[in-house]
């Protein structure tokens, strides 16, 4: 595949030690931008990431998810040949090859923000109950933005610059996905969702891809 160099990779990462050079050097066979926002982490995650070849920004407190994202998106925008943001997570469950195809929906105008889902086809299998309550966030997400996802609380994203320059994530905890889909919502531009994989494993469910997380989205949004 062909490097992609008008577009940035903002990962937000937080204790990823074991895997975020895994991690950064696949997304550099293909992105020769990526920035990873460490957000805090006690162990040696943002060494790793420098080490693999990252670009690093580091938060001196652990701040969340939400403002992870926020300061890598802004520093994305500060490189002028920028057009494209991905949003990645940390922990080895996206594919490299799913961004490539969001990127290039963007690249062909196709749409101004793509939008992962792991509902679109069966190669992701959550299980009964985490499905449950991904499927009642997407409810409350469509209820509140007028959009009709299918996976709200998808880390894997594509946005152009434009909608870049109109984000101001404020929610730091789990709830600041449905804050994102909002204000991209408010900017009236075109969306799309990409069928993605979500890759999970013993560490991502470790990490936090277990059923407390998700019950951990619905009460932030419930009580945010």
């Amino acid at each position: 595949m062909a490097a992609v160099h008008d577009t940035w990779v903002v990962v937000p990462l937080f204790n990823e030690e074991p895997v975020i050079g895994d991690v950064v050097r696949g997304l550099l066979d293909v992105f020769p931008n990526v920035v990873c926002v460490d957000d805090g982490s006690s162990d040696q995650s943002a060494r790793e990431a420098e080490a693999a070849g990252a670009t690093t920004v580091r938060h001196a407190l652990n701040l969340g998810q939400g403002a992870a994202l926020q300061t890598g998106i802004t520093y994305a925008l500060a490189d002028p040949a920028m057009e494209y943001v991905v949003t990645f997570d940390a922990d080895g469950q996206h594919q490299v090859s799913d961004a490539v195809h969001m990127v290039q929906r963007l690249r062909d105008d196709e749409a101004d923000v793509v939008f992962g889902s792991r509902f679109l086809d069966s190669r992701t299998r959550p299980g009964v109950l985490k499905r449950l309550v991904l499927k009642t966030a997407v409810v409350y997400s469509n209820a509140t933005t007028g959009l009709h996802l299918t996976d709200a609380h998808n880390g894997l994203r594509a946005l152009d610059r434009k909608v870049c320059e109109q984000i101001d994530i404020r929610q730091n905890r789990m709830a600041h996905a449905s804050e994102l889909t909002q204000q991209i919502a408010k900017t009236g531009g075109r969306m799309v969702e990409q069928p993605v994989h979500i890759l999970y494993t013993d560490y991502s469910r470790a990490k936090g891809q277990s059923l407390l997380n998700g019950v951990n989205i619905l009460t932030d949004l419930l009580f945010k």
